[in-house]
């Protein structure tokens, strides 16, 4: 089977190896054990890859570059309609020759595939939409209609869309999923924390506005001022870092708060182990991977209501539910006593050690033949 992928996600190719985003390889990687052929159609960047990368596990790779398109202003968006023929030219040629077509969502290239797919009514097709499928919520005109053509039954043929959570009133092409980080060999016992010392924090995640890194330097910085022993961790690097930097030597946070930039995964897992809480006030989510992987150590998340985060904290029996209030958050968190979080660690540690890497890959195995018999 040659199993194609369409993707936004830049490729790097360094030591006859194609490397990527690495939680998004790591999971494809999965899909393509199953696989004989693997076609991959996304932009290239001419760099080294960084210690979030990582490689494919394939030897039968075959790479079609096409052009990186944003429409963030003028220039760039005159250079990506300049492009389009050349993109939509590349899509339509690698469809042809695919056995199974794979579109990654939401993104413009994810867009783009949604749109010439329509052309193959025979083929088999996935597609993972990693964003926010509430249907209530306020999304980019491009989200939307990603969402509506991957729901559209009668436009879209053959199609099994993965989407995080459980939504009312979907159609056949919906399949509500999850994803996973960590094996059933990696589960470990609930280590009790203590509640009444020193509070471990963490935060993971992109540096950018959407993830709001500040809210979570802000909520730690309240309950120090409130006399609290409290220090936060901060994974993950982007544009914001600078802004970062600056406000924690003003406001003399230093010795409470450390920037860690990117790390591997074993690194921030030696953080999930000790720490108390996870901070994750996001503007949106799909199934934030980093909210079930703290979860899996007994980390208790405090996190904004977007997604299906409520229901992966169970309504807050398995975290905190905030609003993107500072003051709010702070007082919801002191309304918590020690009991609370003993509680809610628990059922985190419960809940989300039944979504390990293995049930992930078997439910990735039984869809691709699946839709191999299908066929």
């Amino acid at each position: 089977m040659n199993f194609l992928i369409l993707t936004h996600v830049p490729h790097i190719y360094q030591n006859q190896k194609w490397y990527g985003y690495a939680p998004y390889v790591r999971e494809m990687n999965i899909w393509l054990k199953y696989v004989d052929e693997v076609t991959i159609v996304s932009p290239v960047h001419q760099a080294k890859p960084s210690a979030i990368d990582m490689a494919y596990q394939h030897d039968q790779i075959i790479h079609k570059a096409i052009p990186e398109i944003a429409f963030i202003n003028f220039s760039r968006a005159l250079k990506s309609l300049i492009s389009l023929p050349l993109i939509l030219f590349t899509l339509y040629k690698a469809c042809q020759q695919a056995d199974h077509i794979h579109l990654r969502c939401p993104g413009n290239i994810g867009l783009l595939g949604c749109l010439v797919q329509l052309f193959f009514p025979k083929k088999i097709k996935t597609a993972k939409y990693a964003g926010n499928w509430d249907p209530k919520s306020k999304q980019p005109l491009s989200y939307c209609l990603q969402k509506w053509l991957l729901t559209n039954t009668f436009l879209t043929k053959n199609m099994t869309a993965l989407v995080y959570g459980e939504w009312p009133n979907q159609t056949e092409n919906i399949k509500p999923f999850f994803t996973a980080t960590f094996t059933e060999a990696e589960k470990e016992p609930l280590k009790v924390r203590d509640y009444r010392s020193a509070l471990e924090f963490m935060f993971v995640g992109s540096l950018v506005e959407g993830k709001r890194p500040l809210f979570a330097i802000q909520l730690v910085e309240q309950l120090l001022k409130q006399g609290k022993q409290v220090r936060l961790h901060v994974f993950g690097d982007g544009v914001l870092r600078p802004e970062l930097e600056n406000y924690i030597k003003t406001h003399q946070l230093d010795s409470h708060i450390v920037l860690h930039g990117n790390q591997p995964k074993d690194v921030i897992k030696t953080y999930y182990k000790t720490s108390h809480f996870l901070i994750l006030a996001s503007k949106s989510e799909g199934w934030p991977k980093v909210v079930a992987e703290a979860m899996f150590f007994g980390v208790i998340p405090l996190s904004t209501r977007v997604s299906c985060i409520p229901t992966m904290l169970g309504h807050g029996e398995r975290g905190i539910l905030v609003e993107a209030d500072l003051g709010q958050a702070v007082k919801v968190f002191n309304s918590y006593a020690e009991a609370n979080f003993k509680s809610m660690s628990i059922k985190a540690l419960e809940w989300s050690q039944a979504y390990t890497l293995d049930r992930f890959e078997k439910e990735i195995r039984d869809l691709i033949l699946f839709e191999e018999n299908r066929e």
